[in-house]
């Protein structure tokens, strides 16, 4: 066809043009949306991984409270302050955490309040747990006595 100058056209160019522009607008916007998809999902996977290390922190910290309250247990409160120490660094593989363990004896034959304090950095934020039990005192004078019972103990198997 020629237009009014003269000159000539093609009829439908202008389409096909028009289409090639939608196709690289679409293009663009669907880079765009997996670009922030994507970077959702990245954002979640750094938050799991924060969240599980926060876990394994908080169990092993729990352990070792645990552990801390089980020789207290094992050697009687009375004692414990008296001949090991009630705070400190604990032993490796755990050197990144403290431990503080505090006393307040029973009244009348009531049982020791113990708390076993832990500490430890996490990515620059102090963390603590406390866990407080009651241990009642050992009876008598001998620090390791003998618990082996007296007869032997027969163990008669269950009837199928």
């Amino acid at each position: 066809m020629v237009n009014m100058r003269g000159r000539s056209y093609r009829v439908g160019r202008g389409v096909a043009g028009l289409r090639r522009g939608v196709a690289l607008i679409d293009a663009i916007i669907a880079a765009v949306i997996l670009g922030v998809a994507l970077s959702a999902i990245i954002g979640l996977g750094n938050q799991a991984l924060n969240s599980q290390r926060v876990g394994e922190e908080l169990r092993t910290a729990a352990m070792l409270a645990d552990e801390q309250l089980n020789l207290v247990l094992a050697r009687g409160p009375d004692e414990y302050a008296k001949r090991y120490g009630t705070s400190g660094e604990c032993d490796a593989p755990f050197e990144r955490f403290g431990f503080d363990l505090q006393f307040v004896a029973g009244s009348g034959g009531e049982p020791y309040k113990v708390t076993a304090t832990i500490s430890w950095d996490s990515s620059g934020r102090d963390r603590t747990i406390a866990v407080e039990a009651k241990i009642a005192p050992r009876l008598g004078t001998d620090i390791d006595p003998d618990r082996r019972p007296e007869a032997a103990v027969e163990r008669i198997p269950a009837a199928p």
